[in-house]
């Protein structure tokens, strides 16, 4: 497995892979990987001829209050994982690279962003698209695969695609969940153990609006009060949103008449926790 960590050297493998006729699939990420990474990773394996990942903790995506440089890094740790499922390349660079001195250029989807996460992180999904746009223009993959738990980021990639015309195939992959419903996340280790009980809140109110629909209920809004009611009730939880939304548009929806998505933001402690679950009549 090879470690790249410049831009030159990037592009100098991405063009051999490319003169040979060969495809490339990317992962990426920002490490401190867990099995919901690993499963993207086995994932893309089989749709391309070569799988790299990047490992970047882009500091754009960041606001100036948030946990940057408390966010988990360990790569050696990264790169054992990734050998282990079959990466053939990462890319490490590292942000005085990805972004050098001057650097005035980004990448900016409207609409989709406002809500859900962009409402309390205003500058947060242009850090996503422009860095995503570079690996893109950087590794040239025939196809990228996300995770359907940061829902709202894979349909703001989706647009950015769509929009840019850009020749690289989007693939989700469902949500990565450990055997008690809890999302997987990099984030969950700042959690305590009572901490980490209480984060279950998030699943299981998910689980309970699933339920409602399937059972007939078409209201948004009482759906929508009755998982607010569930989390309220949690010690140690605070609310940052839970909507529910159009799959496509994101935008709120008052009444469900096949499907939508329930998204949601909870700090638990002072770890901010999101997930998200299709709703299905």
């Amino acid at each position: 497995m090879e470690v790249i960590t410049t831009i030159h050297d990037m592009k100098a493998y991405v063009k051999a892979v490319k003169q040979r006729g060969e495809t490339i699939c990317l992962v990426p990420t920002m490490g401190y990987l867990h099995k919901g990474h690993l499963d993207l990773m086995r994932v893309g394996k089989t749709l391309a001829d070569h799988l790299v990942i990047s490992i970047f903790v882009n500091p754009t995506q960041f606001g100036p209050t948030e946990d940057l440089a408390k966010y988990p890094r360990d790569f050696e740790r990264d790169r054992q994982l990734s050998e282990g499922v079959g990466v053939e390349c990462i890319f490490f660079p590292d942000a005085a690279l990805m972004y050098p001195k001057g650097y005035a250029t980004y990448v900016n989807v409207e609409g989709i962003t406002n809500g859900l996460c962009g409402a309390a992180r205003p500058t947060h999904f242009r850090g996503v698209t422009t860095v995503v746009a570079k690996l893109f223009n950087i590794i040239e993959p025939n196809v990228a695969v996300f995770g359907e738990k940061d829902y709202q980021q894979l349909t703001v990639i989706r647009r950015m695609v769509d929009d840019l015309n850009m020749s690289v195939k989007v693939i989700a992959h469902p949500t990565v969940r450990e055997e008690d419903g809890l999302a997987m996340s990099s984030r969950n280790k700042y959690l305590s153990p009572e901490q980490r009980l209480n984060a279950l809140v998030l699943s299981k109110a998910l689980i309970m609006a699933k339920d409602l629909v399937k059972k007939g209920e078409s209201d948004a809004s009482k759906i929508r009060q009755m998982a607010l009611d569930m989390i309220s009730s949690t010690p140690d939880a605070a609310i940052d949103y839970v909507e529910i939304v159009h799959p496509d548009t994101l935008e709120c929806m008052s009444h469900i008449d096949t499907k939508a998505v329930m998204a949601l933001a909870v700090r638990v402690g002072n770890t901010r926790l999101i997930d998200n679950m299709e709703l299905k009549r």
